[in-house]
């Protein structure tokens, strides 16, 4: 290996700085010596340097599997840039052409490169395969490397190896096999977050058993940590949030790519530089993107997690999650992201309990196993969104490090901390029932047993039998969740990850059982599961109903229905005057932000019922909500969008549905959604081929006159003579002609 180097000179003629930091030059030296290494590391730590300057000191070429394009590109244009010849660094992926990769090989074969990213997909199909997979990706033979000296192999996002980890890739299982292949040399895993079973699966796939570790604090004392309710004015507060932070970089992760593309539309709309990022735009794309963001030509990333991972961007001030994260590792991964400078990190994540239901329909149709793990590890995080303790504590407890101080002052729990309670004699229930079971059942089943519910699971295992079962049903019911995690915390409890997350008893447990002393714990935080998706970016947000107005209002609908001709619920439905007398609209452009509203109704209807809104406000000194400053842009689903295309190009309604899976009635809700949000259909030459006229005629006259649009009503009038559908068709018609 390497002669005896002087790394502190060396890490200045190469990278400029002055000193190492925490463990990096005990790390490289290990490395140096030709050692297996295991490095965890929390991001904006300096994992990558661990690897990049052994690989400019040692003899020969080091191997980085990397799992993102992204961040070779990165990473491979900072060592280049620094360097004194062009090649010292490259990546093999699909994204090369055939005459960039022979220029790799020239270089590799030279000895002119000394770090060569690829992908984990590239390095496994014998000695041939294609990154990224899919038609048409170019294939990149790796059988040339065997011709060359490999220095070390660097595994980087190491924790993708496990199926317990944040991200895991079945590829890298298989890691360990092509390095028996190319020819065995000193491997280093790298890893941002992993928990004690995550890291030793990491060591047992490597063959690195004996690998020396080298473990980081996980604190990272200049984020600050927050979670909010999610509600339907999340997009109002998220567009607020970032104007508070007016040119400061930020990323908002979301869950969907649809999700993505619609956030990103309301924060440029909003005069907010922003972007999206996902897997579905093409490479092109998301490359300008990366770059704009690191350029500071935009501020904000609106993602999904494809975004960030080996981003070498120091100054994220903030990271938002919109939606909450599958686990714990890949919160502390995307949080990771803000602060990497020491600067300021705002830490945002919206909850609801709805989204963990969702997460968990997505996991349905895996293998059991996969879905056990997945349950796990939403049941962490969960926890943490729930729990009223120090948010610090709590992340860094789940990563087996303790965090001494009662308050960190840096979340929102220790900000605004809750009255402690005395629960000791309900711990002492839980440690009990614990002991009873025989330390082989969860959280949610020793809950159950001392609240006394005899469920199926707990009476096939005749444990409503038992002396302990429903010891603590005189009990308050919500006190059990805390007091369970809290003493995990406290160590009186311990989790067995690896077997299911099966409760067992520590040592202080114990002695809590034959001396009981005081246990103070706080109460989690509620959150409601009212949050509505469908809803959500529109305005109000909880604010108070104006009565006086809404009589009003009411009352010049009235007024303008029998002037006009037409049926109240043509002109604006309640839902649509309710929101009006909550968030005050006083110009045509803020009146479409209300639900209901399109463009047309509000060129027809709106400039009066604007006019009545503002004169109310002057008269009434009415401070109107902030949120109106807020522009919010159509949510148009992607069937939504291609049910409007089919129709303006005349498809017939009944091969609509057939191409979209959905029953004609299914169909005719989305219609319905479509129309009724402003949005005007001309269904005309369906109706022709489908319906009689007297039959439409008779439908529409009816709807003309009456006074409501009720369904039910409709059928009663006018008789068996006309179906269902029929009805629907022509209140589609009628509503979008005189509504829109």
């Amino acid at each position: 290996m390497a002669k005896e180097v002087n790394l502190t000179q060396q890490l200045k003629h190469y990278f400029g700085f002055d000193a190492f930091k925490g463990d990096q030059e005990a790390i490289i030296r290990n490395l140096l010596k030709g050692n297996d290494t295991f490095v965890l590391m929390p991001t904006g730590g300096g994992k990558s340097l661990c690897y990049q300057l052994p690989s400019l000191i040692m003899d020969g070429i080091a191997i980085v599997v990397s799992p993102l394009i992204a961040l070779m590109k990165n990473q491979v244009d900072v060592i280049n840039g620094m360097s004194e010849e062009e090649g010292v660094a490259h990546y093999l992926n699909s994204s090369l052409n055939k005459a960039e990769i022979e220029r790799v090989k020239t270089d590799v074969l030279s000895g002119r490169t000394k770090l060569l990213y690829v992908a984990p997909e590239s390095l496994l199909k014998d000695d041939e395969a294609c990154e990224g997979g899919g038609q048409g990706a170019k294939k990149v033979k790796f059988s040339f490397l065997e011709e060359v000296k490999i220095s070390f192999y660097a595994v980087d996002e190491a924790h993708c190896i496990s199926e317990w980890g944040h991200d895991f890739r079945p590829e890298y299982r298989n890691i360990r096999k092509a390095i028996d292949i190319l020819g065995r040399a000193p491997i280093i895993a790298l890893t941002a977050t992993a928990t004690d079973k995550v890291r030793t699966d990491i060591k047992k796939t490597l063959g690195i058993s004996d690998a020396k570790e080298f473990k980081s604090s996980f604190n990272r004392s200049n984020l600050y940590y927050e979670v909010r309710q999610k509600s339907a004015d999340i997009d109002t507060q998220i567009v607020k949030f970032v104007k508070q932070h007016a040119g400061k970089s930020g990323i908002i992760y979301c869950l969907s790519r649809k999700k993505v593309e619609e956030l990103a539309a309301v924060l440029k709309v909003n005069e907010i530089k922003a972007a999206p990022y996902h897997a579905g735009l093409d490479s092109a794309t998301r490359s300008q993107t990366q770059d704009d963001f690191l350029m500071e030509r935009i501020d904000v990333i609106v993602a999904t997690i494809a975004f960030g991972m080996g981003i070498d961007k120091p100054d994220v001030r903030f990271v938002i999650h919109y939606d909450i994260p599958k686990s714990l590792e890949g919160y502390y991964q995307e949080t990771g992201r803000a602060g990497r400078d020491g600067g300021e990190g705002y830490c945002l994540v919206f909850y609801s309990p709805k989204d963990l239901k969702k997460l968990e329909k997505f996991m349905e149709g895996k293998a059991v196993a996969e879905q056990d793990i997945g349950r796990q590890l939403l049941q962490e995080t969960k926890a943490y969104a729930e729990s009223s303790v120090c948010r610090r504590k709590m992340l860094l407890h789940y990563f087996g490090e303790e965090y001494t101080k009662d308050n960190c002052g840096m979340c929102d729990n220790c900000l605004h901390p809750k009255t402690k309670f005395e629960a000791k004699e309900a711990l002492l229930i839980v440690l009990k029932a614990v002991k009873a079971l025989k330390e082989d059942f969860r959280q949610d089943y020793v809950v159950d047993f001392v609240k006394g519910r005899g469920t199926d699971d707990i009476v096939s295992h005749k444990h409503d039998q038992l002396e302990e079962f429903g010891s603590g049903e005189d009990e308050d019911p919500k006190v059990w969740n805390p007091v369970i995690r809290q003493a995990l915390i406290a160590g009186y409890l311990k989790k067995d990850v690896e077997n299911y997350g099966l409760l067992k008893l520590t040592a202080l447990g114990k002695k809590f059982i034959k001396r009981p002393e005081s246990f103070m714990v706080v109460e989690d935080v509620e959150f409601n599961d009212d949050y509505d998706d469908e809803a959500a970016g529109g305005m109000g947000g909880g604010a108070a109903l104006d009565e006086t107005l809404f009589s009003m209002l009411k009352s010049l609908r009235k007024e303008i229905s029998r002037k006009k001709k037409v049926p109240q619920y043509v002109i604006f439905q309640d839902s649509s005057l309710e929101q009006m007398a909550t968030v005050y609209p006083v110009s045509l452009q803020e009146l479409q932000q209300i639900q209901g509203v399109g463009s047309g109704k509000a060129k027809r209807y709106g400039k009066e019922f604007c006019d009545l809104i503002k004169r109310h406000c002057e008269e009434n000194d009415i401070e109107r909500p902030e949120e109106l400053r807020v522009r919010t842009v159509a949510k148009k689903s992607m069937l939504k969008v291609y049910i409007i295309q089919s129709i303006d190009r005349q498809m017939a309604l009944d091969d609509i549905a057939d191409a979209k899976g959905l029953d004609f009635g299914e169909l005719l809700d989305e219609v319905e959604a479509i129309v009724y949000s402003g949005t005007k259909l001309n269904i005309d030459y369906f109706l022709d081929e489908v319906m009689d006229e007297d039959h439409v005629d008779d439908i529409y006259d009816y709807f003309r006159e009456s006074e409501t649009d009720d369904l039910e009503t409709a059928m009663e009038e006018l008789g068996e003579d006309y179906s269902e559908d029929e009805i629907r068709l022509v209140r589609i018609k009628f509503f979008s002609e005189m509504a829109n």
